[in-house]
């Protein structure tokens, strides 16, 4: 969805590029296949793993399944996970099965995916930085139990369990029992907010340290009518990722549409792409769901959003002809 709106951008660009019509999103080729071709890769690696359990002439223990499972999508396939991901290709699932490397969030989902081919159940919970995952069994100590030098929650979720540095180091089976378990839900929105996050963070690279609260404090903190209009000028950011930090936004609100802070974000976003009509809606709505000293930090902001949408639609109309001033 995100590669079809970028082309649907392009056919206003004066750039000529060359365009293919699709009927549906699912019949666009992103890397060369379609999303149905690229979910067949799950189902390939999958066939893997059960060649390689074939070819140990072995039986199909958990331990042994998830080592072949290992053994196919790290020796074998070559994946690994980006150390610090600054760059969004790594948080799309087709880009990730194709260059082998990917987030945190996205391997745990390859792994989780594959692992349900082949009849076994993976549960995942967000924990400090990481997304760790550990086979579904009612006996959670057996998770922690050392064999061949590893225990069956090092072996899914690899060094960052024996990392002193990562909060995965500290679990046991009763600090396990009491993480929540990620639903698919809550999978997809943890992915989405990865992206308006590193989205955001190209498009506001010109603009060291800028956030996307920024505005709204400054307006709060304002006096005299001058500060509050240099304010709200809007600074120069890529207009790319800002646009798909935007539709990332868009979607995490499909399944939280009553979280305040998120619908803020969007708000502020739609603000600095000088869409300031929609902005005031957002934020508007926003302050009804918001605690009452955010509300009273987001009334100045929309204020001036109402005065800068006003003059954007009369500025519009003189550039269209519409209006004539003398």
């Amino acid at each position: 969805m995100d590669a079809r709106s970028l082309l649907n951008e392009r056919r206003t660009a004066s750039v000529p590029v060359k365009e293919e019509e699709w009927d549906s999103v699912e019949k666009m080729l992103l890397a060369g296949k379609n999303i149905t071709e690229w979910l067949c890769e799950l189902d390939n690696i999958a066939r893997e793993v059960e060649a390689e359990l074939v070819s140990r002439d072995i039986g199909c223990h958990l331990v042994e399944v998830l080592d072949a499972i290992n053994v196919v999508l790290f020796e074998s396939r070559g994946f690994k996970r980006s150390p610090v991901v600054v760059d969004s290709k790594y948080s799309y699932l087709h880009t990730v099965l194709s260059t082998g490397c990917g987030s945190a969030i996205l391997l745990s989902i390859i792994y989780i995916e594959v692992c349900r081919r082949l009849n076994l159940t993976i549960v995942g919970s967000r924990v400090g930085e990481d997304f760790l995952i550990w086979p579904q069994m009612g006996n959670l100590e057996e998770l922690f139990k050392v064999t061949s030098g590893h225990s069956l929650f090092a072996i899914v979720n690899g060094r960052c369990v024996e990392d002193p540095r990562s909060k995965a180091s500290d679990l046991t089976s009763n600090s396990l029992l009491g993480l929540e378990i990620a639903t698919k839900r809550d999978i997809i929105g943890i992915s989405l907010a990865n992206l308006i996050r590193l989205h955001w963070k190209r498009a506001s690279r010109s603009s060291h340290g800028l956030m996307l609260t920024s505005p709204l404090r400054h307006v709060h903190n304002a006096h005299k009518k001058h500060e509050m209009s240099q304010n709200l000028n809007v600074p120069l950011l890529r207009q790319r990722d800002l646009r798909l930090a935007i539709m990332a936004s868009e979607r995490l609100l499909v399944l939280h549409p009553h979280n305040w802070a998120l619908r803020r974000d969007h708000g502020m976003m739609l603000y600095y792409n000088r869409e300031y009509g929609e902005a005031v809606q957002e934020l508007s709505i926003c302050m009804a769901f918001a605690p009452e000293e955010e509300a009273q930090v987001l009334e100045p902001f929309v204020e001036k959003l109402h005065l800068l949408r006003l003059e954007s639609t009369w500025k519009s109309m003189e550039h269209a002809g519409h209006v004539k001033v003398p």
